[in-house]
């Protein structure tokens, strides 16, 4: 499972550093320590945290316009349904919730799995998936 620092959780919540110290300081978001000491997320308990948010933000309690630079979403998979031939990838990027269709294949390749990081890309009624 991969970890995030506050950096990186920052960024893919579109929060500053100390708004996510403060968020894991109060309990809200579950945060370790990794071999070295330094504070970290897991990327499973960020997803969840990242789902949660986008919530509030579909309730109004969470501030902040959506935005979309060249159709690019940055943002964590929340999760993933796979079967024989096609697997379903929900992302959560900001207050933006996107779901993909891709192959089965597509998902090993890329080693997608709940809490890493994704680049949706959308083209016209596609999206593409790239791993970040």
């Amino acid at each position: 499972m991969p970890s995030y620092s506050i950096g990186q959780a920052a960024r893919l919540l579109r929060v500053s550093p100390e708004t996510v110290r403060r968020w894991a300081d109060g309990g809200r978001l579950p945060m370790g320590r990794d071999g070295s000491g330094n504070r970290v997320i897991d990327g499973f308990g960020l997803a969840r945290f990242a789902r949660e948010r986008a919530v509030d933000d579909e309730r109004g309690t969470v501030g902040g316009p959506p935005t979309s630079a060249r159709n690019a979403f940055t943002g964590i998979v929340t999760a993933l349904t796979v079967d024989e031939v096609v697997a379903q990838v929900e992302i959560q990027a900001g207050p933006h919730r996107v779901v993909s269709l891709v192959t089965r294949e597509a998902v090993e390749e890329l080693d997608l799995a709940v809490g890493v990081t994704v680049t949706a890309r959308v083209k016209s009624t596609s999206v593409h998936v790239d791993r970040s």
